[in-house]
């Protein structure tokens, strides 16, 4: 990474942005910068976390402010969704730290596997990969963040509330808080690894499949606190897919 220049991280608060950005600030001090995009698709704890772990690092911490709900096409929650939030994204950590002359972010080698239309803008952007390019996967970068004794180590895997709306589900401003407030609730009721999914008209609560004998004991508590959040109809289900989506 010395060889690049300054660098700007997109930087989510997550396990993966943050190795880069602790890596970044090792080799660049006051000439690295990690750039956390603030708005409606960003839980309050995840961005409270990533203020947190940047004084812990002691990286240069910008916030920007977005909302991707305005960008044309990105509410009505098509395939192209992540590449029009990641050129948006781009474009944004460009204006605020043009002294940075190269982007990096935390992609890893367990994300190439997936349908990931960022990564697109990404190359587009010209960001770089250095998890990927030094051969890392997810859980190699958890073991190095524990060995460097930071405490976002064992942080759950997370997403933009956006990709809990069902692909074509249009995404509101509504939905958007009373998911957030869902999956509040359950975490304290315990459930680290947590979604709420969202069809237009029920609620999913899905969990590991490790985890659903818990959910299901505790199943009228958790349907209780999510209809509270403004949802009528609530199911509980195994999560069929990763929770990082």
């Amino acid at each position: 990474m010395a060889q690049w220049g300054p660098l700007a991280v997109a930087y989510s608060g997550g396990v993966d942005s943050t190795l880069v950005i602790k890596a970044a600030y090792d080799a660049f001090g006051d000439h690295a910068v990690a750039v956390t995009s603030v708005s409606p698709t960003l839980p309050a704890s995840q961005l409270c976390s990533a203020k947190k772990t940047a004084v812990e690092i002691g990286i240069r911490h910008l916030l920007v402010h977005s909302d991707e709900l305005t960008i044309p096409g990105y509410a009505q929650n098509g395939p192209n969704r992540c590449y029009l939030c990641r050129n948006d994204l781009y474009g944004r950590i460009v204006q605020c730290a043009p002294s940075q002359t190269v982007m990096a972010d935390g992609t890893h080698l367990d994300d190439l596997g997936d349908t990931r239309p960022g990564l697109v803008a990404a190359r587009a952007w010209g960001v770089k990969h250095p998890l990927v390019e030094t051969g890392l996967n997810k859980a190699d970068v958890r073991a190095i963040v524990k060995a460097l004794g930071l405490s976002v180590w064992d942080r759950p895997a997370s997403a933009c509330l956006s990709s809990r709306f069902l692909r074509e589900i249009p995404i509101t401003y509504a939905g958007l808080k009373q998911i957030e407030q869902a999956e509040d609730a359950l975490h304290h009721l315990g459930f680290r690894h947590v979604r709420v999914r969202y069809d237009g008209q029920k609620a999913s609560v899905e969990v590991p499949a490790d985890d659903f004998a818990r959910l299901s004991e505790s199943g009228s508590a958790v349907i209780l606190q999510v209809k509270r959040c403004g949802f009528s109809d609530v199911t509980l289900a195994k999560s069929q897919r990763s929770l990082s989506q």
